[in-house]
């Protein structure tokens, strides 16, 4: 028997952007902005510590097509797929 494949360590993000303290929709179009320096596949943090935080980076990964690896606020953490 196999052992289990393990997921491999989390990378680095490659942009990390401080937002705490802004309110609601700012942090989602900084995020929105710097999207692009992030490579295909690489990883862009958001620290944001307004409430609705957790369900518009949620939103937004679904209308925009990519992936929220991590929601732990004030922590959220997204994969850039397309």
């Amino acid at each position: 028997m196999n052992p289990p494949t393990q997921n491999p360590p989390a990378q680095n993000p490659s942009v990390s952007l401080d937002c705490l303290g802004m309110k609601c929709p700012q942090p989602i179009i900084m995020l929105a902005q710097r999207l692009g320096e992030v490579p295909i596949g690489g990883l862009i943090e958001l620290i944001a510590d307004d409430p609705a935080a957790g369900p518009d980076v949620a939103a937004w990964c679904r209308m925009r097509g990519q992936e929220l690896v991590d929601s732990a606020p004030p922590r959220f953490v997204v994969r850039r797929l397309t």
